[in-house]
């Protein structure tokens, strides 16, 4: 049975989105707030949305499909951040690296040039890719694994973060919205990268421009916690003048321009 094609908009804006609020739906879809509320109540009985307090975000029925549209989205871009981070980082390192399509791509180009690092992961994708690396130390958390990405979360998984002090925690954020501001949508995956962020001693964020003022719900932390920010895209001059504020490096992708 095909849903309404109300159903079909209200995915894709949230989608788009990463997370909308009933009241935004209901103004750009020209209903009333409670057709949204009753909306919402049939595409989370499908799994296909996820109800907060406010508002709706993917569910599990969609994430697995939103993660693979992600990891196809903006390749090349990815790669170039990739490996301008792989560039900052020296042998015999050691890193916690955490969750998401660019991530995994730092993970490939590591391995492509860098000798006996340790890498402690909550992604099994990145496990899967340096492992191939004989000289390489890989851990791989405990937890619960998100069919959806191959995260790994939970009380579990912080307890094995906050077991080590690492070289470099390399991270990445849902959504940089324009006061700095970082946000993602899982709580328990931002406790691990928060604990993640305590245990390095260097920290580095990796954000592509589809990123920039998207819509996400739980906060992560402040732009100005990293000691330096890989973007395949120029920032907002009040974010690159921030960073300046902080004496953070911010690293463009391709051109490699501190600013």
């Amino acid at each position: 049975m095909s849903r309404p094609p109300r159903h079909d908009k209200i995915i894709q804006l949230v989608r788009e989105s990463g997370f909308m609020p009933i009241d935004e739906l209901a103004r750009v879809l020209a209903v009333t707030p409670q057709t949204i509320r009753r909306d919402l109540n049939h595409l989370c009985a499908e799994g296909l949305l996820r109800r907060y307090h406010g508002g709706a975000a993917l569910g599990s029925g969609m994430e697995s499909e939103d993660f693979f549209a992600r990891k196809n989205k903006l390749q090349d871009e990815k790669a170039h951040i990739a490996d301008v981070i792989a560039a900052h980082i020296p042998d015999n390192a050691s890193l916690f690296i955490s969750i998401g399509p660019t991530l995994e791509a730092v993970a490939l180009a590591l391995i492509k040039s860098h000798k006996n690092l340790s890498i402690i992961t909550n992604n099994i994708h990145v496990a899967s890719i340096v492992s191939a690396r004989s000289d390489y130390t890989v851990m791989i958390t405990s937890g619960v694994v998100r069919a959806a990405d191959g995260g790994i979360t939970g009380v579990a998984t912080l307890d094995f973060i906050n077991q080590f002090k690492v070289d470099y925690a390399v991270l990445s954020a849902a959504s940089m919205e324009a006061d700095g501001s970082l946000l993602d949508f899982d709580y328990k995956e931002v406790s691990v990268m928060q604990a993640m962020m305590a245990n390095a001693r260097t920290r580095y964020l990796a954000v592509d421009h589809s990123q920039f003022g998207r819509r996400a719900l739980v906060r992560m932390g402040d732009i100005s916690e990293f000691d330096a920010v890989f973007t395949d895209e120029a920032l907002p001059d009040n974010l690159s003048q921030k960073l300046a504020e902080h004496g953070i490096h911010w690293h463009l992708a391709d051109k490699e321009d501190d600013a």
